[in-house]
């Protein structure tokens, strides 16, 4: 067990180690972690459950391209905003991008920008809501909690062009 009562499972992905956490039946939280060896030693991972394992084959389903879209219950922790502007992140189709500015003006408030940045970054479901298809609103990268790299990998995982120019390898 893992924070109150929380069951967690790491797995590796193209991208380098995923945690995924699991409490009451919900996905808590999937996030990218470094190869930190004092995190292994702190806590022995739990079995994996059905749900886990569930997300561990969704997770390998997307990466391996046959999948696009998650069917996993979700119970992210979060504001009554952040909640509203997670719910809209899912709501982008696979393949596509949004703006931050349009994200926020979905959310009918032009204003919020800013706030819809930080929540977007603060989401705690990386891929599985997929904060990585929001972009500037002149297409170039901003800001992803996985590092900017991963946000590249994801989008090009997910067929959208990308201009040369703006990501070099």
């Amino acid at each position: 067990m893992f924070d109150n009562g929380s069951d967690f499972y790491f797995m590796d992905s193209p991208l380098g180690r995923i945690k995924m956490v699991a409490c009451d039946n919900f996905l808590t939280e999937i996030e990218f972690v470094e190869d930190d060896a004092s995190l292994f030693q702190n806590h022995e991972q739990t079995a994996l459950t059905p749900l886990l394992e569930a997300c561990r084959q969704q997770l390998e389903a997307y990466f391996s391209g046959s999948l696009k879209e998650f069917t996993l219950p979700l119970k992210p922790a979060g504001t009554d905003f952040q909640q509203e502007v997670w719910q809209a992140l899912q709501e982008i189709p696979y393949g596509k991008t949004i703006s931050y500015l349009t994200l926020s003006k979905r959310l009918g408030n032009v204003k919020a920008i800013r706030a819809v940045g930080r929540a977007n970054g603060q989401n705690p479901l990386a891929i599985i809501i997929p904060c990585h298809r929001v972009i500037g609103s002149d297409g170039s990268l901003t800001g992803y909690a996985g590092g900017l790299w991963r946000k590249k990998r994801l989008l090009q995982h997910e067929g959208v062009l990308l201009q040369k120019e703006l990501f070099p390898d």
